[in-house]
């Protein structure tokens, strides 16, 4: 078994550009999957591609081509032909309003008088349209019938009368401005907003929609594969496998060397047939180490680390002799050169 080798460290430059490629990628292949081209009754929306940009990652300087895309949006013959007509009709309404938008700058430069004389005026001048005919027949028939009752023009009576129906008169017009007030305020104010409304309501023409289009039933978003992660987790991966390669052999070690100066100077049991339990767990310098435990009288309860000695006494058999018993033993340090290998 020979000494692990520690993995190299991954290098920050080339996984922060293999991380920026494949995000590039991942977004070229979102962006079409993406663009998908619809076509429905009111028209199309379509996507195509045209030249490009090509964006250089400052950390690599590595070059990624991407291209430019192009959303096309197209009418049906039917909505084109009512498009055209709306935009022809807004145009003639702009034109009007344009036109009639300079007399509002005079017009809107005399604010409306909306003071209670101006008003009062407003609602005499209303009022008499109807009231001055009906009184002037009111006092016509007045006349006739203090003249059929014989009170002569001129007489207390007939003074009298006439003041009364005066009066009366007055009462009529003074209750006509006190409940026509809000009326009047609100007709003037029509009478100002007419010009101003008819001129909004020329800029305010429809106009046809886009059509619109429902996002496509089957657009898979792919994520961005997390490279740097990839790359750190197989990085730890194989210094975790690194740091149990050590651990074992050092075990093997502490194993062959655990026996201390006896294992140096003597050799040790170490015949396959004195061994139980007995599990490979590597190589050392070109000779198999298994882990066992010893049988019957020789059994101390340890596990023991080492090789058969009938393996060994094929390729060392000068490291390899036999005891009174039969059974062989090892002297690992002529095996393996432990000492020179510990001073080392």
């Amino acid at each position: 078994m020979g000494k692990p080798k520690a993995p190299k460290a991954p290098d920050p430059k080339e996984t922060a550009a293999a991380q920026t490629g494949t995000n590039v990628t991942t977004a070229l292949a979102n962006a079409q999957l993406g663009n998908v081209n619809q076509i429905g009754p009111d028209g199309s929306v379509t996507y195509s591609t045209k030249g490009g940009q090509t964006f250089t990652d400052p950390t690599s300087g590595a070059s990624y081509f991407i291209p430019q895309y192009t959303q096309t949006t197209s009418l049906s013959p039917q909505q084109q032909a009512i498009k055209d007509k709306n935009d022809a009709a807004s145009l003639n309404l702009a034109d009007t309003a344009n036109n009639q938008s300079a007399f509002l700058k005079d017009y809107l430069s005399k604010p409306v008088d909306l003071s209670n004389e101006a008003t009062e005026a407003r609602l005499i001048e209303l009022g008499r349209r109807r009231l001055d005919p009906m009184l002037a027949d009111r006092d016509e028939a007045l006349r006739t019938r203090l003249a059929n009752q014989g009170v002569k023009a001129g007489s207390d009576a007939y003074g009298h009368e006439l003041a009364t129906a005066r009066q009366s008169d007055n009462d009529a017009l003074t209750s006509l401005i006190l409940n026509g007030r809000s009326q009047a305020v609100q007709e003037a104010l029509t009478q100002r907003n007419q010009p101003i409304n008819e001129i909004i309501g020329l800029l305010g023409g429809t106009q046809v929609g886009v059509p619109q289009f429902a996002a496509g039933t089957n657009q898979p978003s792919l994520p961005t594969v997390d490279y740097s992660g990839l790359v750190q987790s197989n990085y730890q991966n194989q210094m975790a496998g690194y740091q149990q390669q050590v651990a074992q052999r050092n075990n093997i070690f502490g194993g062959l060397f655990g026996a201390g100066a006896a294992l140096l100077g003597n050799p040790a049991l170490s015949d396959r047939r004195a061994k139980k339990d007995i599990k490979p767990v590597g190589k050392l310098m070109g000779h198999k180490l298994y882990e066992y435990r010893y049988r019957g009288q020789f059994d101390d309860g340890q596990k023991h680390v080492g090789v058969m000695a009938q393996e060994a006494e094929r390729k060392r058999p000068d490291a390899v002799s036999t005891r009174p018993d039969g059974l062989k033993q090892v002297n690992y340090g002529k095996l393996f050169q432990i000492g020179e290998r510990m001073a080392a």
